[in-house]
């Protein structure tokens, strides 16, 4: 049997089997889905069938579609957007950073009303976190606040653009290049936002040094587990390659050999001179590539997410419409000054004369069929994954944390992802307004 009259079978098989069902009243709406055709499932199958495994031709498309998307020359697929975070902040310890790199110490500003993921691999390089507080209804770090967070040991920012709304990119960046500091855009929950810089909008994750994104079915787009690193900075993507493959200085992709001319005449460390190029470690790495498999789906996911992105604005302005006369109730989310979103969710806060508690509100939107989300960690020094940490030592708080406590117990959000339906949208928007009404 032919190749191509497997996948055509296949194609069949999924247009019949995996077909969207139509949403009708009572069935629960849920804050994100997946959203696919015979595509992905085509290329899946058809990786399979090559039996690569590892990374390969899939992975090059993908990282090639996703740099020119993006406008960055260089973009490293990893196995989840946690993993690209980890890269990210791992690659500003390396020594080839010179006395810019990150030192056991040093400290790295970012918010504590984040994803576990942006905040972790700060700690897990060895480097301090400190947190700055958030503004409402922006729900991103408040710039004003930057400075009194610096010290003489702060290296870096790490942020991540919240549930899509870009953060104040220009007030950030402008204060990382005062001093001297790197800018991680953890972009996971804003592919496709855009931000107005010099007159022409660019893509988020690509204005500070190095941006991440990931590919888990819940974000953006989706290849199952999956993320990626991007930079315009050649010195880091080298560094990012590095520690994504074990640590090796080799360059050649899987199944290369010789890339560099010169695989048994150089001299690294004290090795033999012409020891094997392709086993000398120039990093201490990890093994974070992604699996063909998985970049196939994402190659077909990426050709959608243009449509993606759209429909998750119209979706979030249809949504900010519906309750617009609500504001009573609730604090309703803005979009930050000089953005185009990409949205992830639409962010609520109870206000205090709603006549009900947040939890009240979920509750009832649950029973009802509407799923609704947390801000994540809400305020992650309140974890328990914090109460080992000494205050002061292993982490710090600029100027406390009123605004991301505030939203720890009064904010929620709900979706609204590509696969809504006005129908959703509209009983979205009565079960908010039965619960507080």
């Amino acid at each position: 049997m032919e190749k191509q009259q497997i996948l055509d079978m296949v194609a069949e098989y999924c247009r019949k089997q995996h077909a969207a069902k139509e949403w009708k009243p009572g069935d629960r709406i849920n804050y994100a889905g997946r959203i696919y055709d015979e595509e992905e499932l085509c290329n899946l199958v058809d990786a399979s069938l090559d039996f690569w495994l590892t990374a390969g031709k899939y992975t090059e498309e993908f990282e090639t579609g996703l740099g020119e998307y993006l406008g960055v020359p260089y973009c490293s697929v990893v196995n989840s957007g946690s993993s690209a975070n980890l890269l990210a902040m791992a690659a500003l310890t390396s020594p080839l950073l010179g006395d810019r790199r990150v030192l056991p110490g040093d400290e790295v500003i970012t918010v504590a009303a984040a994803f576990p993921t942006t905040v972790a691999p700060i700690v897990q390089c060895g480097a301090v976190p400190v947190f700055v507080d958030i503004e409402i209804p922006y729900y991103n770090i408040d710039a004003a606040k930057l400075e009194g967070a610096l010290s003489d040991r702060t290296k870096a920012v790490f942020l991540a653009h919240s549930l899509g709304n870009v953060f104040d990119l220009k007030a950030v960046k402008d204060f990382c290049t005062k001093h001297g500091l790197y800018l991680i855009e953890d972009n996971c929950d804003a592919l496709g936002a855009e931000y107005e810089t010099g007159g022409e909008y660019q893509k988020s994750g690509t204005i500070g040094d190095i941006g991440t994104s990931s590919f888990y079915p819940a974000h953006h787009m989706t290849m199952g587990e999956g993320g990626a690193v991007y930079t315009k900075n050649p010195l880091l993507h080298r560094i990012v390659r590095s520690l994504r493959d074990w640590g090796r200085d080799c360059v050649c992709s899987g199944g290369q050999d010789n890339r560099c001319g010169r695989r048994f005449d150089g001299q690294y460390g004290t090795l033999p001179k012409g020891y094997d190029h392709k086993y000398v470690y120039s990093h201490l790495g990890y093994n974070l590539k992604v699996t063909d498999m998985q970049a196939a789906i994402g190659a077909a996911q990426l050709k959608k997410l243009p449509g993606f992105v759209e429909r998750r604005r119209e979706n979030w302005d249809y949504l900010k419409e519906q309750l617009k006369d609500l504001n009573e109730y609730f604090v309703l989310p803005e979009i930050t000054p000089d953005s185009r979103p990409s949205w992830f969710g639409f962010m609520m806060m109870v206000r205090d004369g709603a006549g009900k508690t947040r939890d009240e509100v979920t509750a009832y939107l649950e029973e009802h069929g509407i799923q609704t989300r947390a801000l994540f960690a809400g305020n992650i020094t309140r974890h328990p994954c914090f109460e080992a940490l000494e205050e002061d030592r292993d982490y710090r708080i600029a100027g406390g944390l009123e605004k991301t406590d505030e939203v720890m117990h009064k904010g929620f959000w709900v979706g609204v992802y590509p696969g809504m339906t006005k129908e959703m949208l509209d009983e979205m928007a009565r079960r908010i307004r039965e619960s507080v009404q």
